[in-house]
């Protein structure tokens, strides 16, 4: 992997994190829990009904409202882990 390429993928990286708890906040991932009427709560109300009325744990809405409720630390924290590569193990 060149050096360009090494910067553009950290870059990437890094505004996929900027971004995600706007993205998760626009569809209705909250702090606060799911808004009302918005894309998340169409998908929670599909993943309850196909889960006979409850959302199980682990699944797709169930880890975006941990996300959106958490601010996104977590995974933040993971991807700034997973990018401490010294350059000299890329060039």
């Amino acid at each position: 992997m060149g050096l360009l390429t090494f910067a553009l993928a950290g870059a990437g990286a890094a505004g996929a994190i900027a971004a995600a708890p706007l993205v998760l906040t626009a569809v209705g991932f909250t702090s606060a829990g799911i808004a009302a009427g918005s894309i998340a709560a169409g998908m929670m109300s599909t993943a309850a009904v196909a889960n006979g009325g409850a959302v199980a744990a682990g699944t797709t809405v169930a880890v975006l409202q941990a996300a959106g409720a958490a601010g996104l630390p977590v995974a933040a924290s993971a991807v700034k882990s997973g990018c401490k590569t010294k350059l000299e193990d890329v060039t």
